[in-house]
């Protein structure tokens, strides 16, 4: 198995934990907003769970998006050019994306282990928001290996 298929699976898999996340907050949302219709009182903290949960349902989709070449492409300047340029420009690309991913990563790790340091937690449930920003920079250090694969793929040294 070629290493882009590999990543592929490894991010689908991820990417189908963040849609049964983003299921789970869905749910969670229709009954607080079901409870507050029928008791003027929703559940503690749901919009905690929200911002966390939805953060951590973005960063898994956007390794598998970036393998899959899902993401919003502007050919404007380019639809006349030669496959092989094309392919160079896009890999490009990739690799800057993979930089981003990796400044973006690197800068979360280091808030991370800062609000794990310091015991932040959200004000109402006293969740730890340090670890949910530490998965955040994990899957952004997936989404600056993904970003490498398919620059790779795009250069064909991967098949």
């Amino acid at each position: 198995m070629g290493w882009i298929r590999l990543a592929e699976r490894l991010g689908a898999a991820l990417a189908l934990a963040g849609a049964a996340l983003s299921l789970f907050i869905a749910g969670l949302v229709t009954a607080s907003v079901g409870l507050r219709w029928a008791t003027s009182s929703g559940l503690p903290g749901d919009f905690e769970m929200v911002q966390m949960a939805i953060a951590l349902a973005i960063f898994s989709f956007l390794p598998y998006t970036q393998l899959r070449r899902g993401n919003m492409l502007v050919d404007t300047f380019t639809i006349r050019l030669p496959p092989r340029a094309v392919a160079a420009i896009d890999a490009f690309w990739d690799l800057v994306y993979a930089a981003v991913a990796s400044l973006l990563g690197w800068r979360l790790a280091v808030g991370a282990a800062d609000a794990i340091n310091s015991q932040t937690s959200t004000m109402v449930l006293g969740l730890p928001v340090g670890w949910a920003i530490m998965a955040c920079a994990a899957m952004a250090g997936l989404l600056a290996l993904a970003s490498l694969v398919t620059a790779a793929g795009r250069f064909g040294t991967e098949s």
